[in-house]
């Protein structure tokens, strides 16, 4: 492997965990990672398809990333690269088929709504891929911050395509993101390999205030006056398009990005980014997950993102040549209102039982897009429908013809009702998360500690690196220094990070997080909820699960 990733794509070394990821999967494992952002988990896909002789399937979200990684190697000596995707013009997408189907190329990124056509499937499974490769995993999970339905198919994709070892890969994942991933992708005895997530070289800090304006002047002065390049992410389009032309009058060389741009010219801020022009861009979430560029400088927010999830996805694009950065916040509470109006989407119960009826009269299992042309239904919607369904255990999916058919037993009403109580599950977990980011907001003490114990991983120490510990740095009007550290999150308690536990009322769930005198847990039907340690233990309310 080492010869392999030396000869082939000139790295001098591998790291530890890439290469116990590596030899499960040459050993025919299925294999989920957790490693940070710009730790290397491309690698660890790219080397084995050269042993395995591919192709490799990569399933990446988004058409920039997939462009930059079909850039990156072709850049080196490995086996060429193709992408499939809508936004290229036909002539290309058949160049691509035929380079993997002549074995000029070995890997193939796609999106996960490419594998939602059979034809795209049967071609595939034509060609016997010797990987398949689930990028940004969480993706795939409900406890994840962008979940995508056509994520929740891809388990039965590799089915179709023969069951080649199935690698998922993402950035960060909490046990019960991991446990979702696995189940979703139907991987079976899966080996896990996990690193550590945090990004010590990233200074935390929020700045908060009352009124829009002020808040609006101030990230406006300091992204202007911070160290590009970097990256100021706002709520909405609007606020993209104000940031960027205030950016400019100060003289900061500034672009707007946004999901309404057209194609040619999010793909020239793009590319001009990752080239050094702008010094900054100013976008929405829709800018990011193809940015690999190592010196960016700052990853400022305007306003709160929908949870931790999409923060630290979002911040972790700073500082990836390990070099110092900032990630800062600007915090209304207001704002979080906002959040949860996006958050809370409309579910058509009467589309539920419509579904629900018309594969209940059909028997035979139905194609979804078969389904959707009888209920006259878009593809999408009847999608994210049919998913609920199925996560309320009133379709199954029959995953080598990609068809579904009612499970027997259930009336179209039984059946809707059962999708909304999982709909609103998902609700009540979304708010939760909202919940989570306030609390990293209004924290008075380490924001890694917390930030880190969102993810289940424990930071025992003030971190030095936030504007929280640079507080208690600052001497007191007494003359006195730093103050001491609380004793380590979670002594002498009965819990630690990732122990499964029961509450009288909501259920099972995972500890996420020890403080001295509190507890956060994730709970599977309410999502996170911060217990009080003197509580629990008078009211006997938590149990070992």
């Amino acid at each position: 492997m080492r010869r392999v990733a030396r000869n082939r794509f000139g790295w001098a070394d591998l790291a530890a965990e890439q290469t116990e990821a590596m030899d499960a999967l040459l050993d025919g494992r299925d294999v989920l990672v957790v490693m940070p952002t710009g730790s290397g988990k491309s690698a660890i896909y790219q080397v084995p398809t050269v042993m395995l002789g591919g192709p490799a399937v990569v399933v990446s979200p988004l058409i920039a990333l997939q462009r930059d990684q079909v850039t990156g190697l072709r850049e080196s000596a490995a086996p060429d690269a193709v992408a499939v995707n809508s936004a290229q013009p036909r002539s290309a997408t058949d160049k691509g088929w035929r380079a993997i189907r002549d074995g000029d190329a070995e890997y193939l990124f796609l999106s996960p709504e490419q594998l939602a056509k059979d034809q795209v499937v049967e071609r595939l499974r034509d060609l016997g891929p010797s990987l398949f490769v689930v990028d940004e995993a969480h993706c795939v999970s409900a406890w994840g911050h962008d979940f995508r339905p056509d994520y929740l198919n891809l388990g039965e994709a590799a089915e179709r395509l023969g069951r080649p070892p199935v690698l998922a890969l993402t950035a960060t994942a909490a046990a019960p993101v991991r446990d979702d991933i696995v189940e979703h992708l139907h991987m079976r005895d899966a080996h896990v390999v996990t690193a550590g997530i945090d990004r010590p070289a990233i200074h935390l800090s929020v700045r908060t205030f009352t009124d829009d304006d002020a808040k609006r002047e101030a990230v406006s002065r300091w992204t202007a006056a911070a160290r590009a390049p970097g990256i100021l992410y706002t709520a909405t389009r609007k606020d993209t398009e104000a940031y960027a032309e205030r950016l400019r009058q100060d003289g900061v060389d500034a672009e707007a990005y946004h999901a309404g741009l057209k194609a040619a010219d999010r793909r020239r801020i793009h590319d001009g980014f990752m080239a050094g022009a702008p010094a900054v861009v100013v976008a929405t979430s829709a800018f990011g997950m193809g940015i690999d560029k190592a010196d960016v400088r700052f990853v400022a927010h305007a306003s709160c993102p929908e949870s931790l999830d999409s923060y630290y996805q979002e911040v972790g694009r700073a500082g990836r040549d390990g070099e110092a950065a900032h990630a800062v916040l600007f915090y209304r509470p207001e704002d979080l209102g906002l959040q949860k109006f996006i958050k809370a989407r409309y579910l058509d119960a009467d589309a539920l039982r419509l579904l629900m009826t018309t594969l209940l009269d059909q028997g035979a299992p139905q194609s979804r897009s078969r389904v959707a042309e009888l209920c006259g239904l878009s593809r999408r919607r009847t999608s994210d429908l049919l998913n609920l369904l199925e996560e309320a255990d009133a379709v199954v999916a029959d995953g080598r013809r990609r068809a579904v058919r009612a499970r027997p037993g259930r009336t179209a009403d039984e059946a809707a009702e059962a999708a909304v109580q999982v709909f609103e599950r998902r609700q009540r977990i979304d708010r939760s998360r909202i919940e989570m980011m306030r609390g990293y907001a209004e924290t008075p003490s380490c924001r890694r500690q917390f930030l880190l114990g969102y993810f289940g991983e424990q930071l025992d120490v003030p971190c030095g690196r936030c504007d929280g510990c640079d507080r208690e740095d600052e001497p007191s009007a007494t003359g006195g220094g730093r103050r001491e550290a609380t004793p380590p999150a979670g002594q002498g308690e009965l819990y630690e990070p990732n122990d499964r536990v029961r509450h009288a009322e909501w259920g099972a769930g995972t500890v996420m997080r020890t403080e001295a005198d509190r507890l956060v847990v994730l709970f599977e039907q309410v999502g996170y909820k911060t217990l009080s340690l003197t509580a629990l233990r008078e009211g006997d309310l938590l149990t070992g699960s």
